[in-house]
């Protein structure tokens, strides 16, 4: 059966019973990818991406994609997502997040292990592979959680099977704050793959939060949480893992750098391939900025804090000279209800997946960054960060994940548009001058116009590791 898709009709793509991958022929596209725009015709097979071509329309295909007047993209791979399942589903899971994800064009998925329980263990950790494989509708792997004291557990991770090891060296829940110098050494030292680190100083925020507290009791203003979880604790906490790194060469990524003060750590004068510590930025960090916990409060708390303008105005130019090597979310949903909590109560984290790639082609329409560079930091870097295996670029013989985005069309962000499960979002009535069309996942057409198609889920990404 043909499926003829253009710009002006919405059609139900949905087919539970499809147990075979249709091929797809996308024709006219405006393909960005490694540096460069051009036209040309992508036809994808088996989840593959068999050929690209200047004129592939005399091949036959089960879905046939009129990309005229769009851009095609890599899919998006967000390296750093809460997707709160086991233990904390009634404020998000791994079926809606990751639907979500889809619908915003991010098609990998990189999940942290601070859900309940902890994921300290093994057995843990493939019990939620086992469940996205069940569930996800875009591509995964999750990250092993470190404690002060699992370390034989961490040491038997796969790293050819698993992105890497968090560390959370401030900041967390449960038994994953590693903080202790000794510990951290001992893993430093031992851990032969990627390590990501939280990077906020305990000390340093325990002392600030009880200046506060001692000031204004329960009515510490949401203003305060770049005071309290200040430019100090980023750097010192950002420096010593650094100092860790270099000591023992341990490969290093840096999370959600947020200060000015943090961009100076990191290099740009290797490629990144070489890079032995590398660093993310996250959307919400160079979106939002202090002045704005007035009017949006709770919205955007979270860890470590959006900080004042100066930082904002650092970060750019620090992602656009490569100090800063990838973009990414840090979706960290959490209910209405819970944000409306008073300050020690409200918990820290916004939902931000389905929206991130709209949010960087505004920065686009802005004239802040190129479109290449989006794909670059978005789609190519963390392939190359992560060493994933065939993903990550518009290639032959690649694994098929790939978007289609309209630059010439208006979304607003409406709460009833919002697929991930919390509902709400600090972007509500936000006006974006994209569209997300088509998303395609490791060559399955998931999502169409508004339309999914849910009879295949996502795959485990694997990593091409020594």
């Amino acid at each position: 059966m043909l499926f003829i898709w253009d710009a002006s009709k919405k059609d139900n793509i949905t087919d539970q019973n499809q147990d075979i991958l249709k091929t797809i022929l996308i024709t006219n596209a405006q393909i960005v990818n490694e540096g460069e725009v051009k036209t040309n015709d992508v036809f994808i097979k088996d989840g593959l991406i068999e050929k690209l071509g200047n004129d592939l329309s005399n091949i036959s295909a089960d879905i046939v994609i009129d990309a005229q007047g769009k851009h095609l993209i890599p899919g998006v791979i967000d390296d750093q997502v809460h997707f709160r399942e086991p233990g904390l589903t009634h404020k998000a899971d791994l079926y809606h997040e990751a639907k979500a994800a889809v619908k915003g064009g991010t098609t990998t998925f990189m999940e942290m292990p601070n859900t309940v329980p902890n994921t300290l263990t093994q057995e843990l950790l493939e019990q939620k592979y086992q469940r996205a494989s069940e569930v996800a509708l875009a591509n995964y792997s999750f990250f092993m959680g470190a404690s002060n004291d699992n370390i034989e557990e961490v040491l038997k991770t796969d790293p050819k099977t698993v992105c890497g090891v968090k560390i959370f060296m401030g900041s967390s829940t449960g038994n994953m704050l590693v903080d202790d110098r000794e510990v951290l050494e001992n893993i430093f030292s031992q851990l032969p793959m990627l390590i990501a680190t939280h990077c906020e100083d305990e000390a340093t925020v325990r002392a600030n939060s009880e200046v506060y507290r001692e000031k204004y009791g329960d009515d510490v203003p949401m203003s305060a949480h770049p005071e309290i979880r200040s430019i100090e604790a980023c750097y010192k906490s950002s420096s010593l893992a650094i100092e860790l790194a270099k000591k023992h060469n341990t490969r290093l990524h840096i999370l959600h750098i947020s200060t000015g003060e943090e961009t100076e750590l990191f290099r740009n004068d290797i490629p990144l391939a070489e890079k032995r510590i590398t660093s993310e930025v996250c959307v919400h960090h160079l979106w939002f900025e202090a002045s704005q916990y007035e009017s949006l409060g709770s919205q955007i708390k979270c860890n470590p804090a959006i900080k004042e303008a100066r930082h904002r105005e650092a970060l750019w130019p620090a992602l656009l000279d490569d100090r800063l090597d990838i973009i990414a979310t840090d979706h960290a949903p959490h209910t209405w209800e819970e944000k409306q909590n008073h300050y020690w109560k409200a918990p820290s984290g916004l939902p931000l997946v389905q929206f991130s790639l709209q949010m960087m082609l505004e920065a686009v329409h802005q004239g802040r960054i190129s479109l290449e560079k989006v794909v670059e930091k978005m789609s190519h870097a963390p392939a190359i960060c992560f060493e994933i295996e065939k993903r990550g670029y518009i290639r032959e013989g690649y694994w098929a994940d790939l978007v289609l985005v309209d630059l010439n069309k208006t979304t607003t962000v409406k709460q009833e548009d919002i697929v991930y499960k919390s509902g709400w979002s600090p972007l509500d009535g936000q006006t974006f001058h994209s569209e997300i069309t088509h998303t395609i996942v490791s060559g399955h057409l998931a999502y169409a116009e508004g339309t999914f198609d849910e009879s295949k889920k996502g795959e485990r990404i694997l990593f091409d590791r020594n």
